[in-house]
């Protein structure tokens, strides 16, 4: 039988990783940012467990460039070095709605799974509780 611990079981197959994408869409759509900035916010905001590894953003952020959905180009002003500024795309537009709807649909389906699972947890809370039954040890 298993653990029953939560990191045991995967979550409908969205990995924390596989969320970077629709959330930085989303936040370069709220408003152009640098890698550095997508970073801080991922962290800031809890979409990421423990601490993002900017390799990891930057990947993404390439990869949704060749894909379309974000255009970078270099900004040079102010005293430190030249930075991309990211901006989102009709394409990332229209990727990020996809994810939004995608993402409605499963919350639906977890709370569906929450409203039946909710009252079988308080059944095995009360046998727990009150000792084992129909003279289970």
């Amino acid at each position: 039988m298993g653990s029953g611990k939560l990191q045991d079981v995967p979550l409908l197959g969205l990995s924390t990783e596989k969320m970077f994408q629709p959330t930085m869409l989303m936040f370069i759509c709220r408003k152009p940012a640098h890698g550095y900035e997508l970073i801080q916010k991922l962290s800031e905001y809890g979409f990421a467990e423990g601490e993002v590894e900017p390799a990891t953003i930057y990947r993404h952020l390439r990869r949704m460039e060749e894909a379309g959905y974000v255009k970078s180009r270099w900004e040079t002003g102010g005293t430190g070095p030249a930075r991309r500024l990211y901006e989102i795309t009709p394409a990332g537009k229209e990727q990020l709605l996809a994810w939004g709807e995608l993402l409605r649909r499963r919350k639906e389906k977890l709370e569906e799974f929450l409203q039946l699972f909710d009252p079988i947890m308080d059944e095995v809370h009360r046998n727990r509780d009150g000792g084992e039954k129909d003279g289970q040890q």
